[in-house]
């Protein structure tokens, strides 16, 4: 099905970015390669960078088949400096510089605090923090010099209201909501506008490639069945269509799913008491294992396989819009 055409953006007010060059990390699955859909169905000249080069090529694909524009393509991991820096020069040789960057990439770690270690933290706070952090300061030279931009930071309501089972990936996204803030105030009256997207669950099937710890199959299943209710998740072309509205008007902050924006306010008026109904959430979700090898910090395993090792009917029942996203947006395939 081809994406929204440039004429109906434009009656949207977000013609901003036709003829534009923009990045998107993260961008060969997923939101990251909807976003990506979106902006080239604008008239946007469209960068994506991710890890795997047959996923990318992948993406590449559906990008041209829905809009009939092409992608450039980038194997980037954003948490190697060395990576990001000949990534920025390759887009400076090819387009001139960057006007638009969406930092889109991230990993999740499901399970519980017991059973994650340091390095998960870290892996986290490399790909979500330092990544976006490391390329922000590397094209906003270019934006200030032109004096214009966009930077839009997918950050997570989990950058927000902190939820059990998800300590890593929270805790960068905190890191991640604070420099998105901080960065548009700094750059307040340059011309370059920071929008800052918390998004609640969306049907993309990323449950696939999240790592899951601790009772993996029970893990996977609870988080899987969250991931694509219609209830709790949102329609991933939806949330696309809204990050580059929000984009393309500078907006500053932008909550998606109906689910999060509860949140986010329940939690701005009431913290305590948001904090300790997430703490009686959290008693519903699995427990640690009782073998101390099957508990072991950092001891996770993707999506793919946690499903393997068998997933409760119910799981599998309420998981269907999920696998549905999954294998449209090109997201990792069963075992």
């Amino acid at each position: 099905m081809a994406g929204p055409t440039a004429r109906a953006y434009a009656r949207r007010g977000t013609a901003w970015f036709r003829d534009r060059t923009a990045l998107v990390t993260g961008g060969s699955r997923g939101l990251g390669l909807l976003v990506a859909r979106e902006l080239a169905a604008l008239g946007a000249r469209v960068a994506v960078c991710a890890r795997d080069e047959a996923e990318l090529a992948r993406a590449a694909d559906t990008v041209r088949l829905d809009t009939g524009r092409t992608v450039s393509t980038h194997r980037c991991d954003v948490s190697r400096p060395d990576d990001v820096e000949a990534l920025v020069a390759e887009l400076g040789d090819r387009y001139g510089g960057v006007d638009a960057l969406v930092n889109n990439a991230g990993i999740i770690s499901v399970g519980p605090v017991e059973c994650t270690s340091p390095d998960q933290y870290e892996a986290a706070m490399d790909v979500m923090f330092a990544g976006p952090m490391r390329l922000t300061l590397a094209l906003l030279p270019g934006m200030r010099a032109r004096g214009d931009g966009r930077i839009v930071n997918i950050t997570s309501l989990g950058g927000r209201v902190a939820a059990p089972h998800l300590l890593p990936y929270s805790a960068a996204k905190f890191a991640a909501v604070g420099f998105s803030e901080g960065l548009r105030a700094e750059l307040a009256g340059a011309g370059i506008a920071v929008t800052t997207v918390l998004p609640g669950l969306m049907r993309t099937g990323s449950y696939r490639a999240a790592r899951f710890g601790g009772r993996h199959e029970r893990e996977f299943a609870w988080f899987a069945a969250a991931a694509s209710l219609p209830l709790l998740s949102m329609d991933a072309e939806r949330a696309a269509r809204a990050v580059v509205r929000a984009a393309a008007r500078g907006r500053p902050e932008v909550v998606l799913t109906v689910a999060a924006k509860a949140a986010v306010r329940m939690h701005g008026l009431a913290p305590a008491t948001t904090v300790r109904m997430l703490g009686l959430a959290g008693r519903l979700l699995p427990a640690p294992p009782d073998d101390d090898t099957a508990a072991a910090a950092g001891a996770d395993v993707p999506g793919t396989v946690a499903r393997a090792f068998g997933q409760p009917a119910w799981s599998r029942h309420l998981t269907g819009l999920g696998e549905q996203a999954a294998r449209r947006w090109n997201e990792p395939h069963g075992v």
